[in-house]
């Protein structure tokens, strides 16, 4: 921090008392006397601190006496703190307050990041404010319902609720400390940041600060950095549905790139025009080359793949733009990826193809796909059946992991596109455009390397405002948390305030590879649920109960308590030993019509907001292995095998169609997804359109994400 310098803790609360904060009646004192009078005043038992600007950690260097309980006591504690001072310090004086009693401690901040710029935090408070690391954070300013928001989020909740026979936390107040100090990062920008820890609970419910310290600096802007203008929707158009594709450095090698991506454009099916460059005019797969670009016709293209080295490509777009090319995706290597010539290089190929008027995607990216063009022009596999998935990636291989994925669950993709070195075309701009394209539902991607992580947020933030955007990050942001003085800061990882930037923005975040996916083919494919009401219908009831599990993990999911009038319902046509509880367990006493009987019966009833199916596929499963023993097709075997599979069918598509019909999600898991994706149930949900969940627990987070959307939607709509 340049030039910057901390409050001491009596000024820091008189800054913040206007923005929220409570306080207890306490003296600042300059000597033990006047320290004694100040006791006895506030009333004992009293604290006695030694202050000052320059201290930061009274706790730590011991500048604190706890529960003084009488005058001789008092004067004994202010006389050893003022002799504990060191000239480093400063102008130091002794702040007497009354000893605020609670069971519980929070703490509250504001950090300005500088990536992300100002933050406000809610945690877990007290000396293992940092160990126990239960905080979130939001970027300011945060209005009442994102302030509620971040009470819901801590995950130690029950702290918040009447505790050891003390009253729940007064959650209003922290509302309005929250919004506050929310306000005052807009209206301080020169302050850095807040640390008020501990906010202790007292036994009637209010938070009490009894510590505080905020910083002050010169250094409060951040990064934030100019963001260029995304390409034009005509643009886009001519990369994600061109009318003819050139693809530029052609081979009749197999091993090449110029070869390998004139065979994905011709065998994905695409039907525009195909032409291609090769210096000796070689014939690639049944398409005549030509030597040059010149020697192609006017207006017929709109997409040029370039197979090329860097040397050659400046005056490849300059031909390209001649011939009225407006989009162009670089595979070429050697550009902002290979060092200091390599940065310039590419540099001066963006103000080259803004010049020319052409979309510059790459360089060093692995290719863009479109299944509405059945275009597939890529240096690798695979090409994804045809769907709602809209894939940007900083990495082509997160690319094809997620087209790979598509192949294997028959979710289908729309667009996707490996931004490579992004130098011109950005992932948040192909989020831009998916977000308006009427060809993608969800817009799926992967980040890494943030360098302006306000400008991205503030993108990434509008797109989600129009559909849902499925995040998967990799790596830590530039700059990372500020090495402050304060618990705050220290609490204020990369990680922790990008997740709380996404939370704010209803970005939906994911862990893992297949929790993106699964999470972004549920967006593509099911309804947003109405609210959190679970409940859980399974043939078997250990399936059942780890589902059930999961749902009772998510903070935010509620597994239903059966309405009197459904379990009366639901009695008609299950057996007595029936679970009779959330989850419904069928107990083995299925018949032809029960499992679609009973998923009509839960998913109508209003009380009822989402369904997970479990066990579909067992009968399908037997009648694999009948058909694949020595009996079959004899003794019956091939009509009960036929039944078998035709129910499993039936109860798919009974899903699917109910949760057309009720508009609520509704969703199938079972590990022959992937164990056996040949058995007739989850191929069933494939052909439904629909994901087959692996597991219980897989298709909880799913409807975890489904579910904050949908509440964040309808809350920023009141």
């Amino acid at each position: 921090m340049n030039g910057g310098h901390t409050l001491s803790e009596s000024a820091s609360k008189a800054l913040l008392t206007p923005y929220g904060l409570r306080v207890p009646v306490e003296r600042l004192v300059d000597d033990p006397i006047s320290a004694v009078d100040a006791a006895e005043t506030v009333g004992y038992p009293v604290v006695v601190k030694l202050e000052g600007d320059a201290i930061a950690h009274k706790t730590e260097r011991g500048l604190v006496r706890l529960g003084v309980t009488d005058g001789p006591a008092v004067e004994v504690a202010a006389t050893e703190l003022l002799a504990a001072a060191r000239p480093q310090d400063g102008d130091v004086r002794l702040l007497v307050s009354p000893m605020i009693r609670g069971n519980r401690e929070l703490i509250v901040g504001l950090v300005r990041d500088p990536q992300f710029g100002p933050t406000v935090m809610l945690g877990v408070g007290g000396v293992l404010a940092e160990a126990v690391a239960d905080a979130v954070f939001r970027p300011a300013p945060v209005d009442d319902v994102t302030a509620h928001e971040m009470i819901d989020a801590l995950r130690t909740q029950r702290l918040l609720g009447p505790f050891r026979g003390e009253a729940a936390v007064d959650r209003r107040a922290v509302v309005e400390l929250l919004v506050g100090l929310g306000r005052l990062a807009l209206e301080r920008p020169d302050i850095v940041s807040v640390d008020v820890n501990p906010l202790i609970v007292t036994p009637d419910g209010a938070p009490v600060a009894v510590d505080a310290l905020v910083e002050i600096g010169d250094d409060g802007a951040g990064v934030h950095a100019e963001m260029r203008g995304r390409p034009s929707d005509e643009q886009f158009a001519a990369l994600f549905e061109p009318r003819g594709v050139l693809v530029t450095g052609a081979s009749t090698h197999p091993g090449k790139f110029g070869f390998v991506s004139v065979h994905n454009l011709l065998a994905a099916g695409y039907q525009g025009a195909v032409h291609a460059t090769n210096l000796q005019g070689e014939e690639v797969l049944g398409v005549q080359t030509v030597a040059s670009v010149d020697e192609l016709p006017d207006g017929q293209l709109d997409l040029v793949f370039v197979c090329t080295p860097a040397g050659a490509n400046p005056e490849i777009l300059r031909a390209c733009a001649a011939r009225g090319i407006t989009a162009a995706f670089l595979t070429s290597a050697g550009y902002g990826e290979a060092g200091d010539a390599g940065r310039q290089a590419e540099r001066e190929l963006v103000e080259l193809a803004d010049q020319l008027g052409i979309l510059l995607a790459g360089p060093n990216g692995q290719g863009v796909v479109s299944t509405p063009a059945n275009l597939c022009a890529q240096i690798v596999a695979p090409y994804p059946p045809a769907g709602r998935i809209g894939v940007a990636s900083q990495s082509g291989n997160f690319v094809s992991s997620f087209l790979n994925l598509a192949r294997s669950t028959g979710v289908g993709v729309s667009r996707a596109v490996s931004a490579g070195n992004a130098a011109a075309v950005s992932v948040a701009d192909y989020l831009d455009y998916y977000a308006g394209d009427a060809a993608t539902a969800v817009g799926l991607a992967y980040i890494e390397g943030i360098t302006d992580g306000r400008g991205l947020m503030q993108r990434l933030g509008d797109a989600a405002a129009r559909k849902p955007l499925v995040l998967l990050k990799g790596g830590a942001t530039a700059g990372g948390a500020r090495a402050a003085a304060s618990h705050t800061g220290a609490l204020a990882a990369d990680d922790a305030v990008f997740d709380g930037a996404c939370r704010a923005h209803g970005i939906t975040r994911a862990a893992t590879v297949e929790e993106a996916f699964e999470a972004a083919a549920t967006f593509a494919t099911q309804p947003l649920p109405p609210g959190p009401r679970t409940v859980v219908l399974t043939t078997a009831g250990g399936w059942g109960v780890v589902t059930a599990d999961a749902i009772t993990r998510d903070p935010d999911l509620e597994l239903l308590e059966l309405p009197d009038d459904l379990l009366a319902a639901i009695d008609e046509h299950l057996p007595s030993r029936w679970s009779r509880n959330n989850p419904v367990d069928c107990a083995g006493g299925e018949t032809r019509d029960t499992i679609p009987t009973v998923m009509e019966l839960i998913a109508e009833h209003p009380d009822v907001d989402a369904v997970v199916y479990i066990g579909l596929g067992i009968q399908s499963n037997q009648a694999r292995m009948m058909r694949e023993g020595p009996f079959h097709p004899d003794h019956g075997l091939e009509r009960i095998v036929e039944y078998h599979e035709r129910q499993d069918r039936r109860f798919a598509e009974a899903a699917a169609e109910l949760s057309d019909r009720t508009g609520k999600p509704i969703l199938a898991a079972t590990e022959l997804a992937v164990a056996d994706p040949g058995n007739a149930g989850p191929t069933a949900v494939r052909d439904s359109g629909r994901l087959c969940y692996p597991s219980g627990d897989r298709a909880v987070a799913a409807l975890g994400h489904l579910h904050r959307y949908a509440r964040h939607r309808r809350r920023r709509a009141t």
